[in-house]
């Protein structure tokens, strides 16, 4: 996307809220899938986002579109906004970046004081850009969002920079505040290190958007039965499960079968499953446990899917991210919201 002309009553300091405003919104949106990149967290990019639109309010008499786009000013504000919070927070992994593979049928494990990878709705992507069009979405799954985690904080902005956004070596470091030569020498390291960790190229093999949802339809269908080898024909050999906050996470059709297993003499057969779109077009719905009146909210479940079957199944269990993605707390049996629930 590149920023428009600017006419020339309109060029130097700007100073007019309601023409500065004007100019700065149609950039929100791709802002906010940049931020969710750096940050890994949908509630941190909507903050930063705003954080940003406000530094640029009070710092709107010191642009000057002769030296830099408006488009390149407001991603100087957003990667400094996200630069000093991940002095703060840190690095935001799932937990197969950060811990081996577990015993299905072994007690589950909570990651003490961690600060997981978390999903983005596309409901945050649609309400501002309805035609799709000034963000590539498929660089926002979160296979890749969680390669990123693995990134020093400038490595993650390079190679976000340069190789999702293809701002120029120059306009990058610009941006990054350094030199041409600096975000060369970070972007090379970013790029193998992305490779060290394997992360899967799924877009390349990616199935229509409609064939995803046709998988993950089956699997619903197979989960409400709670049918498990009909869940296992859906699934890839090398098909991975993890559950932050949960440190457990597994590998493979069988633990996953031996796992669903255990969930449904757990927590019985009788569920409420809800469709849910998240990082750029990923399939998932919200399962909700039978209760004695009705239905809790149980976990938010957002799959990887290829031509070959399911490959990776995302399941979060917190509160916060419920809330991003608008989820009632307790149906009805008739899968109603309960208010005040």
């Amino acid at each position: 996307m590149v920023a428009a002309a600017v006419p020339e009553r309109e060029r130097g300091v700007m100073t007019g809220k309601e023409g500065f405003d004007r100019r700065i919104e149609p950039f929100r949106t791709e802002l906010l899938a940049y931020c969710y990149r750096m940050l890994g967290s949908a509630h941190d990019a909507e903050d930063l986002v705003q954080d940003t639109y406000l530094r640029a309010w009070r710092a709107r008499d010191q642009y000057d579109d002769t030296r830099s786009s408006l488009r390149t000013w407001l991603y100087r504000i957003a990667t400094n906004a996200c630069l000093t919070a991940l002095e703060v927070h840190g690095r935001r992994p799932l937990p197969s970046g950060l811990v081996a593979a577990s015993d299905p049928l072994g007690p589950l494990v909570q990651g003490e004081h961690a600060a997981w990878l978390q999903p983005l709705p596309d409901s945050l992507l649609d309400a501002g850009d309805p035609a799709g069009a000034v963000i590539d979405r498929s660089s926002l799954r979160l296979a890749f969002a969680a390669a990123l985690q693995h990134l020093s904080a400038r490595q993650r902005g390079a190679l976000i920079l340069r190789d999702v956004l293809s701002f120029s070596a120059s306009e990058t470091a610009e941006i990054l505040g350094t030199t041409v030569v600096s975000v060369n020498s970070s972007l090379q390291r970013a790029r193998t290190r992305v490779k060290e960790v394997g992360v899967r190229q799924e877009r390349v093999s990616e199935p229509s958007a409609a064939e995803q949802r046709a998988w993950v339809e089956r699997y619903m269908k197979a989960f409400e039965l709670a049918d498990i080898e009909g869940l296992k024909r859906l699934l890839t050999e090398d098909v991975i499960m993890e559950m932050p906050p949960m440190l457990n996470w597994f590998s493979g059709r069988g633990n996953y079968g031996l796992f669903m297993e255990w969930v449904f003499g757990a927590a019985g057969k009788d569920w409420l499953l809800k469709e849910v779109t998240a990082n750029g077009g990923q399939p998932g719905f919200a399962a909700y446990q039978r209760v004695s009146h009705g239905y809790n909210l149980h976990t938010l479940q957002i799959f990887t899917v290829t031509d070959e079957g399911i490959t990776r199944n995302s399941v979060f269990q917190d509160p916060d991210i419920y809330a991003t993605f608008g989820l009632a707390a307790k149906l009805d049996d008739q899968g109603l919201a309960i208010a005040g629930a």
